[in-house]
């Protein structure tokens, strides 16, 4: 049921979904539903709850070759949750029909948290300096509003953002280590192992070539 549930939030806004359309294509009747959930907002946090799970499961990513193919690879699975569950993504981070309910606050913070965790990790620090701790979590919420914002009218092709998002990293951190030493081996670290066709460098070629 929240499956079926979820699948129509993902269509379609959450208010235009009826209990009636959730238990026919559930293949149930009206008060089964009921006797589950005690109405459609409780039944919509148990399927935001779902799709919390399983968009914190997009950025986990093994901890293997560069970061930049790690992160582009994070990137695209993130956009494939996006481009399949729209209306449902857009809901979960704006709140929807649940708009500051505490249950639907937690969500997203916990999406946000499995985030920065597994961006952290793959950074290889166990305790994050606070420039850092700000970067990551800059670009999460970068990653968000850009999505929402493709979301409105898809006007940039979505494998352009893709890549832009894993520059906007790279820049972000760059930004931080011009301010910060430590910050400064974190990204010298970062960049050691990118390859010269990663999207590191490609950021770092398109900029010298935006200088000259």
């Amino acid at each position: 049921m929240i499956g079926v549930a979820l699948d129509l939030f993902s269509q379609r806004s959450p208010d235009d979904v009826s209990i009636d359309e959730i238990a026919a294509a559930a293949g149930i009747s009206r008060p089964l539903v009921y006797h589950y959930f005690p109405g459609k907002l409780s039944l919509y946090e148990a399927a935001l709850k779902r799709a919390s799970e399983e968009l914190a499961g997009r950025f986990v990513e093994p901890h293997e070759g560069p970061l930049g193919a790690r992160l582009l690879r994070v990137m695209r699975r993130f956009f494939d949750f996006v481009d399949d569950h729209g209306p449902g993504f857009s809901a979960l981070m704006r709140g929807g029909p649940a708009v500051g309910s505490t249950a639907t606050n937690a969500l997203i913070d916990s999406v946000r948290q499995a985030a920065y965790v597994q961006i952290v990790s793959h950074l290889g620090v166990e305790n994050p300096p606070a420039r850092l701790e700000l970067v990551v979590r800059s670009w999460i919420s970068l990653a968000e509003s850009t999505a929402l914002i493709w979301l409105d009218g898809r006007r940039i092709p979505r494998g352009e953002l893709e890549v832009q998002l894993v520059h906007d990293f790279a820049a972000l951190a760059a930004v931080s280590a011009a301010q910060d030493e430590e910050m400064g081996m974190l990204l010298r670290g970062m960049l050691k192992e990118e390859p010269a066709d990663g999207p590191f460098a490609d950021l770092v070629t398109r900029l010298i070539a935006l200088a000259s």
